[in-house]
């Protein structure tokens, strides 16, 4: 007769602790995640979002610890008590991070009634990318993306709030943050208007570049910034980049814990662990995005003075709402 034994774990533990992390591609590789389970004994899964409206969905619908999100889109997270405080004295390599971040209440929308809801990450621009070999003169402005010329050959972001908000810019408006519902209108005929031009709505870097490669694209709105730049200059491609003359969108992104992460002492060390330096500046070798305990190279004044850093929008569903009718084929009569 075979006997098997069940032995149960000191106090009552039968398994690891589990660390739900949802983010973005690039901020949790598998070299970086093995090495946080190794040194602390735990298991991480890793749930990877593809825009802002994806990882509201996903925080509203599932479970999750610690997430990354930008600084505007943090602030309805608070709003809806989505998000905890953060125990400052539990992320002591906060103290290493470039001046700038130091100080977390001089970054907008990290600080409410002196809680600490997030640690910045990494950042960046969002910038125009464009084929030398396929577009002679550098443009100058977002409004490229729109000439007949590039009929199907323009690669767009499919999100709702930095869709409206680039649109708002080319209008002129002195907040493209705080549009109204007679202004999302307008934006969205414009952005009907700007489908006929676009091969598709790509939602990853990685997508981006491998249909950068297959295809004849003239132009690509840079969602990730530097980091599809790295991409897409590893794969040999022949490209050039623009801060438009309208100003170009720019996130801080940071890590936040859930309200109900069920170890938010665990949460607290991931965020610790990736501003390590190490952690981070693997983060811009590998991917090219800048991280906040190194310096990046100098930048000129002018570029600096031509970044706008997002804002939380006004009425985001509302923008999803319309968002979603354009994708799914509506004309501009229909706005």
């Amino acid at each position: 007769m075979t006997i098997i034994c069940l032995i149960a774990a000191p106090n009552g533990v039968s398994a690891r602790e589990t660390l739900r992390v949802l983010t973005w591609d690039g901020y949790a590789d598998n070299d970086v995640v093995s090495a946080f389970e190794q040194r602390f004994d735990v298991s991480v899964e890793v749930t990877y979002v593809t825009s802002d409206d994806d990882l509201w969905e996903k925080v509203n619908r599932d479970s999750y610890d610690v997430f990354a999100v930008n600084t505007a889109e943090l602030q309805r997270y608070i709003d809806q008590g989505l998000s905890k405080a953060i125990t400052l004295q539990n992320i002591p390599n906060h103290r290493q991070q470039l001046p700038r971040f130091q100080n977390l209440e001089a970054v907008a929308g990290l600080v409410r009634q002196d809680n600490t809801y997030a640690i910045p990450y990494t950042y960046s621009e969002m910038g125009l990318i464009y084929n030398r070999k396929m577009v002679k003169d550098k443009p100058l402005s977002m409004a490229a993306m729109w000439d007949p010329d590039y009929r199907g050959r323009v690669l767009a972001f499919n999100t709702s709030n930095h869709n409206f908000s680039l649109v708002g810019l080319l209008m002129g408006l002195a907040n493209p943050f705080r549009m109204d519902h007679a202004e999302l209108a307008q934006a969205a005929r414009e952005l009907v208007k700007l489908r006929r031009n676009v091969l598709t709505f790509y939602a990853t870097a990685e997508e981006a570049a491998a249909l950068f490669a297959k295809y004849d694209i003239a132009l690509l709105f840079g969602n990730y910034g530097t980091q599809q730049l790295k991409a897409l200059i590893e794969t040999g491609a022949d490209i050039g980049y623009v801060i438009p003359r309208e100003g170009a969108l720019a996130w801080l992104d940071c890590w936040a814990i859930t309200k109900n992460a069920k170890n938010p002492e665990l949460a607290e060390k991931w965020i610790n662990y990736t501003l390590e330096q190490n952690v981070s500046e693997r983060l811009t070798a590998r991917h090219g995005l800048a991280n906040t305990i190194t310096a990046p190279p100098n930048t000129s004044t002018e570029e600096d003075n031509n970044i706008i850093w997002l804002e939380p929008v006004l009425d985001p569903m509302h923008r999803k709402a319309l968002w979603d009718r354009i994708i799914s084929g509506e004309g501009p009569e229909a706005f």
